[in-house]
């Protein structure tokens, strides 16, 4: 944890606070706790944050079975395993990483037979890397379709990890296309209201460009060991 976290916090709430004076909707921030330690985690619950991200179910759940805290949300934010989806049912509120036709029947499945209800993200790899998992944007109203018949899934918005180039370079037109395609979405689909863009290196150019909910960890606690 860095010994100025709180600072940090600070900082990321005022950004959040300005941005959403000037936008329709709220922002919400979520911690992303991957590698770190209950100690840590705990200072930040301590200080009023409830919403947490982590990218492997494991790890996950051992931090949600320890603070064993319904007041937690806690969204599962890593790259999905068929073999893992009934723990991510049973333990997460969130899936924000929704990109496979397969990974939604089957979690849809693992929640009807729970009897539970998911609020998922649906994830598009808007810079088509190679590396990152996600839809190709020109599929999604096709995905859309076929995934709203699973009514244990509630699409909540779209997620998306943009070039850290085009965040250097300041390059926002991912995050336009992104935006104006939410936008669109939002129209059609009443129950669209998330659009989940910007991390620690980009959250800035995230938020001033539409985006209403951002994932942020190295800022906070540091680069990961």
């Amino acid at each position: 944890m860095k010994s100025d976290y709180l600072g940090i916090l600070s900082s990321i709430k005022k950004d959040i606070n300005d941005s959403s004076k000037s936008q329709e909707d709220s922002i919400s921030l979520i911690i992303v706790t991957k590698s770190q330690s209950i100690d840590d985690i705990r200072k930040v619950i301590d200080i009023g944050y409830k919403n947490f991200g982590e990218n492997y179910v494991d790890e996950g759940i051992e931090k949600i079975n320890s603070f064993n805290d319904e007041s937690l949300e806690w969204h599962f934010i890593g790259k999905i395993q068929s073999n893992k989806i009934k723990k991510i049912c049973k333990n997460f509120d969130w899936v924000q990483t929704i990109s496979s036709l397969k990974h939604a029947r089957a979690l849809n499945k693992a929640c009807l037979e729970t009897s539970k209800k998911i609020n998922i993200c649906i994830q598009i790899n808007i810079d088509r890397e190679i590396s990152k998992s996600g839809i190709m944007i020109e599929d999604l109203d096709d995905f859309i379709k076929n995934i709203s018949t699973f009514d244990r899934l509630v699409i909540r918005g779209l997620m998306a990890i943009p070039s850290k180039i085009n965040a250097l370079k300041e390059n926002i037109n991912s995050y336009k296309i992104l935006k104006t395609e939410y936008d669109r979405l939002r129209d059609k689909y009443k129950y669209f209201d998330t659009l989940s863009i910007g991390m620690s290196n980009d959250y800035k150019i995230a938020i001033d460009n539409g985006s209403n909910m951002i994932r942020i960890g190295s800022l906070i606690f540091g680069e990961r060991k």
